[in-house]
């Protein structure tokens, strides 16, 4: 593709679709502070999302009655 299709084909789909991230900021990490209270409740979230897997996990299991 020539560099001015390029060009355009970017400008389109930008003006269709909008830019909703930069990649190069997401490939870095970022140099924000987060607040207390959210790294907690994203320490909750994860706990919370790693327990109920663990029980989905363990309910798929086979039972001893099942093996048998």
């Amino acid at each position: 593709m020539p560099g001015h299709d390029y060009e355009a084909a970017v400008a389109a789909f930008i003006r269709a679709r909008g830019v909703i991230r930069c990649a190069t900021a997401c490939a870095l990490p970022t140099q924000g502070t987060v607040p207390p209270a959210d790294r907690a409740a994203l320490a909750d979230y994860a706990e919370a999302r790693n327990k109920h897997r663990a029980a989905r996990e363990h309910a798929s299991w086979p039972t001893s009655a099942a093996r048998e």
